[in-house]
């Protein structure tokens, strides 16, 4: 997320643009196998691009813990807990004690439809998957071309104590000229897009629904759901131990 009033989330995250190659997945059983959605076996997960199915866990969505502004210190201080064990301490006593291996420092740059942007090392299996499924599904009408991606950040941008995803290294901001942050303060609220009368934020977002699906289909949750309307800012908050295996 960039900017929110009610918690005071002040700065934006660099944009980056390049090109990096993406690894392909490796097949199984060391015999080659068209590349489509396939099941494992029964009680194992169904895979699409060698990637796990997954939904986001709710008690990680930030409409969870903050509500009309108002953030549940309770719920906030768990869906922590969780990140900073999975990936790592954000610099604060809390995630220190509870991790003493910094998020940052698990920092790798990948591509992702053809720009560079930096993520957790654990979520970067993710993202790939997410790029294939869209390279498949999302043609014609769908197609989108990104221009600027913001992943990993080394500072919160929030005055409250509310963290943001940005520094765990699971969030990714897609082209905020394109997609704004709706619900936050200015001037994103004077985007052309917010003006519009909206019946989803679907219609705020320059981005296909295709896209959204693609993301949400391997774990992450997009902000546009939130109050926020961010519909830029997507967020891996799948398990990480399991988008492989």
């Amino acid at each position: 997320m960039l900017f929110v009033a009610a918690l005071g989330l002040v700065c934006a995250a660099p944009f980056v643009t390049g090109e990096l190659p993406v690894a392909e997945a490796k097949e199984a059983k060391g015999k080659a196998k068209p590349k489509a959605e396939k099941k494992a076996p029964a009680g194992k997960g169904v895979f699409e691009h060698g990637c796990r199915v997954q939904s986001p866990q709710k008690f990680l969505e930030r409409r969870t813990f903050v509500s009309k502004g108002v953030l549940d210190g309770g719920k906030h201080t768990k869906a922590v807990q969780y990140l900073a064990t999975h990936y790592g301490n954000v610099g604060d006593d809390l995630t220190r004690k509870l991790n003493p291996k910094g998020a940052l420092a698990q920092a790798v740059t990948v591509q992702f439809m053809g720009l560079p942007v930096s993520v957790h090392t654990k979520v970067a299996p993710a993202l790939a998957c997410v790029e294939k499924k869209i390279k498949k599904s999302c043609t014609g009408a769908s197609k989108y071309t990104p221009r600027a991606l913001g992943g990993f950040r080394g500072a919160n941008t929030y005055r409250g104590i509310e963290i943001s995803n940005h520094l765990f290294g699971i969030a990714l901001d897609i082209d905020p000229d394109r997609n704004p942050c709706c619900g936050c303060v200015d001037p994103w609220p004077s985007h052309p897009k917010c003006k519009q009368k909206s019946r989803s934020p679907y219609d705020r977002a320059a981005m296909p629904k295709c896209w959204i699906k693609a993301f949400e289909r391997f774990g992450f949750d997009w902000l546009g759901h939130d109050a926020l309307e961010d519909t830029m800012h997507f967020e891996f908050l799948g398990d990480p131990d399991r988008i492989k295996r």
